[in-house]
């Protein structure tokens, strides 16, 4: 990562239609679309991302070592953020989209439970 200048931020590294990639790995085969997780069919771009995030964090420990000004090292960290927030909400939706929706066609009580889930899940990211 090189030095940015005030109000420079990465978040034009992480694009925001890469969870729509037509190359992305298929579902895996002879497993029940009810026994994988949703984001199976993204999961090669998420990977891709969350490797661009982890490079972003060595990013800012090598500002931080070199003493980099700290609005620097502060706006950074704002895109890292931002970075994993987009991540989770993608993963939130294959999840309501794809394990949430198996379970209320299983059972009422399985869908409610899901919803739970997906509800508790959602209050945590809300609180963080």
């Amino acid at each position: 990562m090189t030095e940015s200048s005030p109000g420079t931020t990465l978040d034009d590294a992480i694009p925001t239609d890469s969870l729509d990639d037509p190359t992305a790995a298929p579902a895996p085969t002879g497993v029940p679309p009810s026994q994988h997780h949703g984001y199976v069919q993204d999961k090669d771009a998420y990977l891709k991302r969350l490797r661009r995030i982890e490079g972003q964090v060595r990013g800012i420990h090598r500002m931080v070592d070199e003493d980099t000004y700290c609005i620097d090292v502060l706006t950074q960290i704002s895109a890292i953020t931002k970075a994993l927030q987009a991540v989770s909400l993608g993963l939130l939706e294959d999840h309501l989209g794809h394990c949430v929706v198996h379970a209320a066609q299983e059972s009422d009580e399985a869908g409610a439970a899901k919803v739970r889930e997906a509800s508790a899940a959602i209050a945590r990211l809300v609180r963080s």
